[in-house]
């Protein structure tokens, strides 16, 4: 039986409803998050006061606010090149843990002397591991043509595996007492704190050089302007001589670098040593940002926000009002939902075909 709707491009799609998408978005997202706190018994406004507005009254919640936009931003700067570049890393999170392990590995050999200008080392490293891991993506879809959706998506449970056994096994504190942990990194191998009285580290600066740089490439440089032709018109980027073996390398390594440097930055940031668990799913919560932000870099700063205010707010609800610690995932599923349903409305429209009819939307 053929479904009886049918969705059809619109000629012309309202331009202020394109551009206030995603703010229609979260107040969608904010209004169905409102009746999932109904539906658990909880009171809707009251819950959504906890949830959105409490986190960002002290000093010390704009602080983790930064902490958590920070991992966010960089690999979803990075999965916008990619996805600019209709080449769709799925595996930002793996390559944050590789990243993560690899500078990690590298602040463990520092000593008690060594200098700030060590942690030099730990970003560089960080950020090869990324790149080769997403390499593995690149050279995959290269020489085999891979999927580098399931690629990617695959290697992520690869490394997390990959951290479970090196902090259980080769780096593991042996005054640890058993834990599955590294021993701290020293003073020379972490962030020094921005603000006192709150984890917010010199990592943002990081990002804020990162920030710069991608809109540099991709608003004024001429590799951006392939990556742009590349993703919009394949065709024509073969027939205008674009490589797009090039591309594929180029998109997948910036984004795995980026997503290592993210790695890295939470390690050496509010972590300060190895553990089997360093992220909460900063690099999947990425996709969303990076949609969210109409796939511009500066749009992600934004996207961020509203991501890490709901990390926020998840923990800061199940610790008021007893919710489970899944609300955070829910709100994301949320926005990703109604990002993609406003976009389909503005963009096409929804046509009846009516029950057994056998047109097919153009």
């Amino acid at each position: 039986m053929i479904f009886p709707l049918g969705l059809f491009q619109r000629e012309r799609p309202n331009k202020f409803l394109a551009s206030a998408s995603p703010f229609i978005a979260v107040f969608l997202t904010l209004l169905l998050g409102g009746l999932v706190f109904a539906v658990v018994g909880k009171d809707p406004l009251y819950s959504l006061y906890v949830f959105c507005v409490e986190p960002l009254l002290t000093l010390r919640g704009w602080g983790e606010l930064g902490v958590k936009m920070t991992p966010l931003i960089l690999c979803a700067l990075g999965l916008v090149v990619c996805y600019r570049a209709n080449i769709w890393n799925i595996g930002a999170e793996g390559q944050l843990i590789i990243g993560a392990l690899c500078g990690g590995v590298v602040a463990l050999k520092a000593g008690p002397e060594a200098s700030q200008l060590y942690m030099i080392w730990v970003i560089l490293a960080a950020m090869a591991g990324g790149a080769l891991y997403a390499g593995i993506v690149a050279w995959l879809k290269d020489k085999c043509n891979a999927n580098e959706i399931l690629v990617s998506l695959m290697l992520v449970y690869i490394a997390e595996l990959f951290l479970s056994w090196a902090v259980q096994s080769p780096l593991r504190d042996p005054q640890g007492l058993g834990f599955p942990q590294s021993p701290m990194f020293e003073t020379a191998a972490t962030l020094p704190m921005m603000i006192p009285g709150t984890r917010l580290h010199w990592g943002v600066a990081l990002v804020v050089v990162s920030l710069f740089f991608i809109w540099l490439i991709m608003s004024k440089m001429f590799i951006g302007f392939q990556v742009r032709v590349s993703g919009m018109a394949p065709k024509a980027a073969i027939y205008a001589g674009f490589s797009n073996r090039a591309m594929i390398y180029f998109a997948l390594l910036l984004s795995g670098a980026l997503a290592g440097l993210a790695g890295v930055i939470e390690v050496c940031g509010p972590i300060g040593q190895l553990t089997p668990k360093i992220s909460p799913g900063y690099g999947f919560a990425a996709i969303i940002v990076a949609f969210v932000a109409r796939l511009k870099p500066l749009g992600t700063i934004p996207a961020a926000f509203v991501m890490a205010l709901f990390y926020l707010g998840g923990e800061l609800a199940q610790s008021r009002l007893g919710t489970p610690a899944a609300l955070t995932g829910v709100f994301q599923g949320l926005l990703l939902f109604c990002i993609m349903a406003c976009d389909s409305l503005i963009f096409y429209r929804v046509r009846w075909l009516g029950f057994g009819s056998k047109k097919e939307a153009a």
